[in-house]
This record gives structure tokens, C-alpha cells and sequence, in this order.
């Protein structure tokens, strides 16, 4: 596999109005793989959702969900020690635990509590429907950031074991150390910013209100419409 390097944006100081307006600027990064029939782009819900709405529109690939849950360290659940993904997979950062004495047995209570969350979100928004097959094609995930990036972490580990062709990380902003340290696990990082200080990922954006299951949905659907009527134009 040839590593590529993340890809360095405008690296403008100015905010993105929305998410939205932030998978239009990624998108314009991503052209080279526009109309092309492998592509698959699975979102991180919910936040990545309408990052990666605007990413298919615009590449005219089909829009998945891959779910993966942060795990929080017990006391500062903002805190990530690790994530789990679709499939069972579980990343941890075992530096931290080991550093916090952290017992397996607070991490599997963790766990399983997301657990729940995941398998409800995968009902929620698939709504019976199974993973698009990625089985040789090339996968683009999506989130509205990469911070720490344990959960995107997760969501790379987990997608491997499905065999696609490629796995792209594409994220309209980044911390600079996570972005270039993804480019080891992926066979393209992609950051469309990566602002030194970097600081959350919410500073970047004017509107970063929680993404709801119902807009999730909805632009599944109104994407799924889209590519339907699309097929059907062409037929």
C-alpha cells in the first residue's frame, strides 16, 4: 500500500458557517474522485452526516453511516480513552489507561454502555437496511473533524475488514498531529485545514449545534431520492 500525505487546505482562520458549508469546501479537495463507480462515502453520525451529504452530492457517490462510539475515561466522559466501531471492533489508547490505572473491567462496563448507543443508532438510521458492500471498492470516511481522532481510528480498523480497494480519511478540519499521523493507517489522509493552534474542533465553526437522529435521516433519504431519480434519468 502507497501511503499518500495529508493534504494541507487554505488554512484559512475564518470559521465555517456550518457543517454543510464545511463538506462543500472538503469536497472541492476530493474532486479527483468524482463520478467514479467505486467510491463509497460512509459518514461518522451524527456529526458527519451533513459534512458527507455534501461530499456525495458533489462526487455523485452513493452515502453510507458507519457508526463508531467514543469510550470516556470513567469520571471525564469527554475525556477519550478509546472508541468502538460496527463489527466489534474496539480501539484503545493504552498509553492513557495504563498511565490512569484504568481496570478492564470499568473499560468492558464502558463499552458495553456504548454498546447499546451504537446498536440503537444503527437501527435509527439504517433502518433495517445493511452496510453498502465496500468489498474492492474505495471508501471515503467522513467526520466534521479529527481531533484526538480515536474514533475515526476505529472506524479505519473497522472498515478494513470489510476489504476495500482504498480507505480515504477526508475531514474539512484537523489537528495537525492526528492528521499526519493517520496517513501511517490510510491510503490517503485528507484535511481540508489543519490550524495551528488547533484547539476543538467546535472553534471552528459558527454553528456547531448537535446534529439530531431526525436530520440524519432525512439527508440519508433525500440522498438516497437523489441517486434514485439520478439512475433513473440515465436509464
Amino acid at each position: 500500500m502507497a501511503y499518500q500525505p495529508a493534504i494541507v487546505g487554505s488554512g484559512s482562520d475564518r470559521p465555517f458557517v456550518d457543517r454543510r458549508e464545511a463538506g462543500k469546501e472538503l469536497a472541492a479537495k476530493l474532486g479527483a474522485y468524482r463520478g467514479r463507480k467505486d467510491v463509497v462515502v460512509l459518514a461518522l453520525p451524527r456529526g458527519g452526516v451533513p459534512v458527507a451529504f455534501e461530499v456525495a452530492e458533489a462526487l455523485d457517490a452513493p452515502l453510507d453511516i458507519f457508526v463508531v462510539r467514543k469510550l470516556g475515561m470513567p469520571g471525564h466522559p469527554e475525556f477519550a480513552i478509546g472508541a468502538i466501531a460496527s463489527g466489534g471492533v474496539r480501539v484503545l489508547s493504552e498509553d492513557t489507561i495504563r498511565w490512569y490505572g484504568i481496570p478492564e473491567s470499568q473499560i468492558k462496563a464502558i463499552a458495553q454502555e456504548e454498546l447499546a448507543e451504537l446498536e440503537r443508532r444503527e437501527q435509527a438510521y439504517r433502518q433495517g437496511r445493511a452496510l453498502t458492500d465496500l468489498q474492492r471498492r474505495t471508501v471515503i470516511l467522513v467526520d466534521d473533524g479529527l481531533a484526538t481522532g480515536s474514533s475515526m481510528r476505529a472506524a479505519v480498523q473497522a472498515v478494513r475488514a470489510h476489504k476495500p480497494s482504498r480507505v480515504v480519511v477526508a475531514v474539512p478540519v484537523g489537528a495537525p498531529s492526528s492528521c499526519e499521523e493517520f496517513a501511517d493507517i490510510t491510503d490517503e489522509t485528507v484535511c481540508a485545514r489543519m490550524p495551528e493552534p488547533f484547539n476543538a474542533v467546535g472553534l471552528w465553526y459558527r454553528d456547531f449545534s448537535q446534529t439530531t437522529d431526525e436530520e440524519v435521516r432525512a439527508l440519508l433519504q433525500e440522498h438516497a431520492q437523489r441517486a434514485r431519480t439520478g439512475s433513473a434519468s440515465h436509464d
